[in-house]
């Protein structure tokens, strides 16, 4: 199995190919989400995981236009627990530590942490494990990690602080990717797919309510703008069904009350 990942082995992306698909796996590592779907497209690469949502940052809007725009199929997802961690060389302690380099999420995750400790300069940059191994490929003194400890583990760094995110239940949902139109589960229960409404009054809610008819649990709806018309905008939606009848028909019937209705993919639930 080839599993393209954004970041490098150490990362969050990292973990979850390994929980989701175990350890006999080849490993793609990709610094950019947007050079993944032609891993896809070439054949490179037989899935793809990439993150869409964190509880507490929200939607990763970019990838959802990626998966859009090179129709590309959701298999399934997977919740991550985000542990994150300032790591450096060993001997290194906090007022050691000038620079702390990560991945903009995770330094958003953990702003408040950094509050008392003004002296220290946070840096983006685009990937939490690339930092950990740069540090220590290059034996950076005064340079910090925010990564997980799978990262600390893989390139022999001390973690400094554990656990430093500002809120301790924090996760983060992936999406397993493909271009195999046919690759949904045979008992699936979650779907995600994209509609566009019409301008007049109400019609969004009378779409939500044909999904509340047939017994459709939504769980999450993202609006994004459709680029090509000002002021439009698409929906993303993801929803939970106890019977496949009850979504096909919900499908048919939301079906004649839009403009466009896309499905993204038919899947398992994750295990929050």
């Amino acid at each position: 199995m080839k599993v393209a990942i954004q970041g490098i082995k150490g990362s969050f992306h990292h973990i979850v190919a390994e929980e989701y698909f175990g350890k006999n796996i080849d490993l793609l590592e990709c610094l950019s989400f947007t050079e993944m779907p032609n891993l896809l497209i070439d054949k490179k690469a037989d899935v793809l995981i990439m993150a869409i949502e964190n509880s507490i940052a929200g939607a990763i809007l970019p990838n959802y236009a990626l998966i859009d725009d090179h129709q590309l199929t959701i298999c399934g997802e997977f919740h991550l627990a985000i542990h994150h961690n300032l790591m450096g060389l060993k001997g290194q302690k906090i007022e050691d530590i000038n620079e702390v380099y990560s991945h903009p999420m995770a330094l958003l995750q953990c702003h408040k942490f950094f509050k008392d400790y003004p002296n220290i300069k946070l840096i983006e940059d685009k990937d939490t494990a690339s930092v950990a191994k740069r540090i220590q490929d290059n034996n950076l003194k005064g340079v910090g990690a925010i990564a997980s400890n799978l990262a600390a583990k893989t390139y022999n760094l001390e973690v400094i602080a554990p656990e430093i995110q500002t809120i301790k239940e924090n996760a983060t949902r992936f999406f397993i990717l493909t271009n195999d139109k046919d690759k949904s589960s045979v008992s699936a229960n979650k779907a995600s797919i994209k509609f566009i409404t019409s301008n007049d009054t109400g019609s969004l809610a009378e779409v939500l309510s044909i999904l509340a008819k047939h017994n459709l649990n939504l769980s999450k709806i993202q609006s994004m703008p459709v680029i090509e018309t000002p002021w439009k905008y698409a929906f993303f939606a993801d929803f939970i069904f106890n019977s496949y009848a009850d979504y096909f028909n919900a499908l048919s019937e939301v079906k004649e009350k839009v403009e466009i209705l896309k499905v993204l993919g038919e899947y398992n639930k994750g295990k929050r």
